[in-house]
């Protein structure tokens, strides 16, 4: 226990780093996010490319119902800092991190909840620069066993690879972000993690800031049984750029029905709310 909470303090020490950076490099002196000549809608189609030149702080709310064999609510708020590092005048670095903070329900009657950090995720997106038609990144993902509950998270330390290619057509942004993890330490009493993840999303945008998508999220754990491997879910919602006086955010609403789910765990449907805080130089 002593050694996961160490892990927990670390973990919690990087996410401030982490956003302190975005602060320092966003921010001068005086505590005022420039401007200069960006264009509202320029602002909005960066903030819907993954491989953008700009330092973000989404904050992601996912409500799931009807989850687990109670068929109880089950909240995740993912914590998601983005910070790029131009390498030269051809390459850019992606770092994304995700945070998760989980409210797990009972499984069974008598059991508590549970309340508190999660695995954090670590991506890098290395690529081009000055993108042409198609932009796209690869590189590393990490999952490090910081939940701060063995019910929260996998006790294990995972590694793969991810890759994101996308295209925008203004009105139009089509994109699709793929990984997969595998575990390769950790609690030996624990199940492996052989994971993937696909997150095809899609935006039209109109007029005034707003915008439609859909950016589902499909998963397949790949150590489970046939019945339990998939989770796919289908829907969409609406978000709208604004700004908090010089500040811009990006908020959006979503909602999920998942055609194919866990019969042990999966829930019926997702509510997704997110507010996403831009930091353009």
């Amino acid at each position: 226990m002593h050694s996961r909470k160490n892990t927990i303090f670390v973990a919690l020490i990087f996410l401030l780093v982490l956003l302190a950076a975005s602060l320092a490099t966003a921010y001068k002196g005086d505590g005022i996010v420039e401007q200069g000549e960006t264009d509202a809608d320029e602002l909005r189609m960066a903030a819907q490319n993954p491989m953008a030149e700009l330092i973000s702080f989404p904050i992601q709310n996912n409500t799931n119902f009807n989850f687990g064999p109670l068929e109880k609510t089950q909240n995740v708020t993912n914590i998601q800092p983005v910070i790029p590092f131009k390498l030269n005048d051809d390459w850019l670095l992606i770092s994304r991190t995700i945070v998760p903070l989980i409210n797990q329900p009972e499984f069974f009657k008598g059991q508590d909840s549970k309340f508190g950090l999660g695995d954090i995720n670590q991506s890098l997106f290395l690529g081009p620069s000055r993108p042409d038609k198609f932009i796209w990144g690869v590189g590393p993902i990490f999952l490090f066993p910081t939940a701060s509950d063995e019910r929260l998270g996998t006790e294990k330390w995972g590694a793969g690879p991810a890759a994101v290619v996308l295209t925008m057509r203004a009105p139009w942004v089509f994109g699709i972000l793929g990984q997969n993890i595998w575990s390769f330490a950790g609690d030996g009493d624990r199940d492996d993690v052989n994971q993937m993840l696909v997150q095809y999303f899609v935006n039209y945008n109109l007029p005034n800031g707003w915008y439609l998508t859909s950016s589902p999220i499909i998963t397949a754990n790949w150590e489970a049984d046939s019945d339990n491997t998939w989770t796919v879910p289908f829907g969409g919602g609406f978000g709208r750029l604004f700004r908090i006086g010089k500040l811009p955010v990006n908020t959006q609403v979503q909602a999920y029905y998942n055609v194919e789910k866990p019969d042990d765990l999966g829930p019926d449907w997702t509510l997704r709310f997110q507010v996403q805080f831009l930091f353009p130089k």
